[in-house]
């Protein structure tokens, strides 16, 4: 079946001007400060597409072009175990993940795949660019693996202490090339890497957060919860490294709100951080739309620290019109801290009561839930739902073989550009 793109207009949210999406736009050209763009769907209604396998049955807000092989979507349930445990009547779980037991098929174990699908179908067929992007360990997996699955030619810049991360179910494609920060490095001297080979034309920056369809492919998650249960929910909990998946379905909540049939409320926000990388919870308790300050130094520091190694973006898309002080300012609801100890006991409970293995971040989530019980900011009877963005990696790893990915080059982010871009060419 010819699918055909879906149809959207550009809006800009630091002045509302609408403008047309020339290909890849990340920004908008006649914009004189920093703002994110998001995508005005034409088809306005929430209209699951049953004609479309997997991720793609909610392409009427994905701003693709194509549609890709081997795609699946967050699965929603009602939670029974989690639920009693914290004394909630309403607790659905969106889990993000390798779950066959309740119908959850992502290979790679994270909610990141839904970023992957939705920016690689945005690539039009044909593209002759080479897309670059740097990730600490999960966002890396997920695009691998569906570049290698649909042929997309991609340069993935990782540190090379996090290599262990890129896990997968059969060898890569030889379209797909990983670039290492070396030994000692971290995320932000991966993010320099692809900066550098960014400068070639030859290569085409992702875009991370402004990219419409890494936001929109986040926010299906809010998508699977509405279908099961029929309207927004009350409250949202997730843990954060950059804020995109909470700013995401914040956006989706939007779109919902104007479609009318799942109610008009905006439901309230609780994302969480890994303490002591806690840079979007220390300001926002100051309500500061600027970040507080944190060096290089101090954020290495701290990302040595948390267990959980993605929540750790130093320079996440917080202050940004359209960023996470927008959309927490604007939807209400509070940000918390969690601890190593915290979130190890929380991982534990949550297969102890779930049936199933998570990652750190998505026990972040789950400490910061049980918080908001105890605390009383949550209520027994609300709609709560809970974002478990990862888990499932033992299970996966009993089910099927395992091929570790090496990298093609270890490249030190020091180099110049064009001795950065001079390597990486050699490898295509």
């Amino acid at each position: 079946m010819k699918f055909t793109p879906t149809k959207y207009t550009l809006v800009n949210y630091a002045d509302g001007r609408r403008f047309e999406d020339t290909g890849w736009m990340l920004a908008d050209p006649q914009c004189g400060e920093p703002s994110l763009v998001r995508a005005d769907y034409e088809n306005t209604k929430f209209e699951p597409r049953e004609d479309l396998d997997g991720f793609y049955r909610y392409a009427n807000w994905l701003p693709v072009k194509r549609t890709l092989e081997h795609s699946h979507t967050p699965v929603t349930y009602k939670s029974k175990g989690l639920a009693s445990y914290l004394g909630l009547e309403n607790l659905y779980i969106t889990f993000s993940g390798y779950f066959p037991a309740i119908g959850a098929m992502m290979e790679t174990c994270s909610f990141k795949e839904t970023e992957a699908y939705s920016v690689c179908a945005r690539l039009p067929e044909g593209n002759d660019r080479i897309l670059v992007l740097a990730s600490a360990g999960n966002t890396a997996r997920a695009f691998a693996k569906v570049c290698s699955d649909n042929n997309i030619p991609v340069v993935i810049s990782v540190p090379e202490d996090n290599i262990g991360a890129l896990w997968f179910h059969k060898p890569l494609n030889s379209c797909v090339k990983i670039i290492a920060a070396p030994a000692g490095s971290d995320y932000f001297d991966a993010i320099a890497l692809a900066d550098k080979l960014n400068e070639s034309p030859k290569y085409l920056a992702e875009g991370g957060a402004k990219n419409i369809a890494r936001r929109d492919g986040m926010g299906t998650t809010l998508l699977s919860a509405v279908e099961v249960i029929g309207r927004i929910p009350d409250a949202y909990f997730q843990a954060i490294g950059s804020g995109t998946g909470t700013i995401a379905v914040w956006e989706n909540n939007l779109r919902l709100i104007r479609d009318g049939r799942f109610g008009t409320h905006k439901m309230r926000l609780y994302p969480s951080q890994n303490d002591p990388f806690t840079i979007m919870y220390d300001s926002w308790k100051e309500h500061s739309r600027k970040l507080v300050p944190l060096s290089a130094v101090e954020a290495r520091e701290q990302a040595v620290e948390i267990k959980a190694k993605v929540l750790s973006n130093r320079k996440p898309p917080y202050s940004i019109a359209g960023g996470l002080f927008d959309a927490m300012n604007d939807a209400g609801g509070d940000m918390y801290k969690v601890t190593n100890a915290e979130l190890d006991y929380w991982k534990d409970k949550y297969l102890e009561l779930e049936g199933i293995d998570i990652y750190s971040a998505a026990a972040v989530a789950v400490s910061s839930l049980a918080k908001a019980v105890k605390e009383g900011t949550v209520k027994k009877d609300e709609v709560i739902m809970l974002n478990i963005t990862g888990g499932g990696e033992s299970l996966t790893k009993e089910h099927h073989e395992v091929f570790y990915a090496k990298p093609d080059a270890v490249i030190d982010s020091f180099l110049p550009a064009d001795e950065v871009i001079r390597q990486v060419d050699g490898l295509f």
